[in-house]
């Protein structure tokens, strides 16, 4: 079968086009070899079409990131200057003071950044999750280390009512709960204490968190899995519950919420879907 000039010219100005960024679909639905190659040059355009695009998304991404951790840590950056600037002429226990915030500030920056490489990792899917059983009563252990000074400052308790074997990634699932039960304690009276709770059904394993505080108003419910919708909380910068959300949504979970009020507390129920056999 004859290849004509005039298909060949065609096929080499839609490749151009292709290259400019244009989208050409190659395929004619005929047969014979400029046809097969038609179709392979339409493949192999898409697939690199779809490279460029996550490319451009992971860069995307990554901008974003950068901006946000440079706009959050602006504000700390700024106070911890003005600080060290009268720490030298300041009273003695307002040095204390000075550099007990300092220490504060730094504590909260690298625990900031250390959340947002996190959800990064988690936003471009490099993060391999192991699932293995474990229960609750261990991953609780593990979430409660990194919340031991806060728990001391407010003096505040943590109790498990009911203990179960769940099945999922160690280490990511314990961060996930550890930013659960820091927004409870944060929205949480002094000597109180902080109800964790689990449980199974049929569909799901769960998680829950009860706090003491007085419930989450409905107009805050959508803003409590934004990133950074938070950030003029004094509690935090608005990352903890939206990177909980992240970790557990890539176990194929979920987060719930009861808002609680009238007396109650807000409920973060983490639930784990159980494989259908």
């Amino acid at each position: 079968m004859l290849i004509k000039k005039s298909e060949v010219t065609k096929l080499s100005y839609n490749i151009r086009k292709a290259i400019d960024g244009d989208n050409i679909d190659f395929r004619d639905n005929n047969e014979g070899a400029l046809s097969i190659l038609k179709n392979d040059i339409h493949t192999f355009v898409t697939l690199k079409n779809a490279q460029l695009d996550n490319a451009v998304l992971e860069h995307k991404i990554m901008s974003e990131y950068i901006e946000n951790i440079s706009h959050q840590l602006k504000t700390p950056i700024t106070s911890m200057n003005i600080m060290l600037d009268l720490i030298e002429d300041a009273p003695k226990d307002k040095q204390l003071e000075f550099l007990s915030n300092i220490k504060t500030s730094l504590t909260q920056m690298k625990w900031l950044t250390t959340n947002l490489l996190k959800m990064a990792k988690l936003d471009n899917k490099v993060v391999e999750f192991s699932k293995k059983e474990i229960p609750v009563h261990e991953l609780l252990n593990i979430s409660l280390k990194p919340l031991e000074i806060l728990l001391d400052i407010k003096n505040q308790k943590v109790a498990l009512e009911n203990d179960i074997i769940v099945n999922c990634d160690r280490k990511w699932t314990a961060e996930a709960l550890t930013n659960i039960i820091k927004n409870a304690l944060e929205h949480s009276k002094e000597n109180s204490t902080i109800t964790v709770n689990s449980g199974e059904n049929p569909i799901y394993s769960y998680i829950s968190v009860t706090d003491t505080g007085n419930g989450i108003k409905k107009e805050d419910y959508k803003k409590l899995f934004t990133r950074f919708e938070n950030s003029h909380n004094k509690n935090g910068y608005g990352v903890g519950l939206p990177l909980a959300l992240s970790i557990i949504r890539s176990q194929n979970g979920d987060i719930d919420v009861d808002l609680g009020g009238h007396g109650k507390g807000a409920i973060f129920t983490i639930k784990l879907w159980k494989r259908v056999k």
